[in-house]
């Protein structure tokens, strides 16, 4: 099982049920999140500002974005 930064860290995408269920928009806003974060310094900072940068550059909402990578971490660590 992958830990969260790595996943950041190799900006890879999911081939996850949370994934496949998105609407085409929010698969390439997801895409994005993980184009802008910074692997250096605060990773939780990165990742809060690139998740506002691309849910404004979307005009997605921001909340339905935060849900999505919820939904994918405990996918990812095998709570759901």
């Amino acid at each position: 099982m992958q830990k969260v930064s790595q996943l950041v860290q190799n900006q890879q995408t999911f081939s996850s049920n949370a994934f496949k269920n998105l609407s085409p928009l929010m698969k390439e806003a997801v895409n994005d999140v993980f184009k802008l974060v910074k692997n250096e310094g605060n990773l939780i900072f990165n990742f809060e500002n690139a998740v506002s940068q691309v849910a404004d550059h979307h005009n997605v909402n921001k909340d339905d974005l935060e849900e999505y990578f919820d939904l994918e971490v405990e996918e990812q660590i095998g709570e759901k």
